[in-house]
């Protein structure tokens, strides 16, 4: 809640910022799985937009809440928790986030921007795709520098060895 409400950087289209929230839960998606990231993601825009605007807009709530859930396919399909996050892994995690940002910003947000709010379509998609830009590069620096330092703590598998 706080990284939407005070973390973010503006951006010249109206009512879209470079948030860095997404990053944060991107990181827990992979981590802790789909349904974390998407609660992750949720119920901080949600807390956000009812404490700055008076309530949430809930086009873009749900939007966040089904990108959360998007990166955290990452969860099973990357070796962090096993001390390695190479190249691979990154590659994945970034797919998976990029898919999620796409979905979430080109399709759900404006749609719903368009059947729950009756805004202008163009408005909405110019919103979306700023978004998704925006999105995506934060969570491909953010989550993907947050990951790297996180698998450097786990220790790797098989690297303990038995005295005798």
């Amino acid at each position: 809640m706080l990284l939407f409400m005070f973390v973010k950087v503006p951006s010249p289209v109206p009512e879209t910022s470079f948030q860095t929230a997404y990053g944060i839960a991107a990181f827990f998606g992979c981590l802790f799985g789909p349904i974390a990231s998407c609660l992750i993601a949720f119920i901080g825009h949600a807390l956000s937009d009812a404490i700055q605007y008076g309530s949430p807009w809930w086009s873009w709530v749900i939007a966040s809440g089904v990108a959360g859930f998007i990166f955290g396919f990452a969860f099973k399909r990357t070796k962090v928790e096993e001390g390695s996050f190479g190249v691979k892994d990154i590659i994945v995690f970034n797919v998976i986030q990029v898919i999620g940002n796409l979905l979430a910003w080109l399709v759900i947000a404006p749609v719903l921007d368009i059947l729950i709010y009756a805004e202008a379509p163009a408005t909405v998609f110019a919103q979306g795709i700023a978004a998704a830009i925006m999105n995506i590069i934060s969570v491909a620096v953010i989550g993907t520098l947050l990951l790297v330092a996180y698998s450097a703590t786990r220790t790797k598998s098989g690297s303990l060895k038995r005295k005798m």
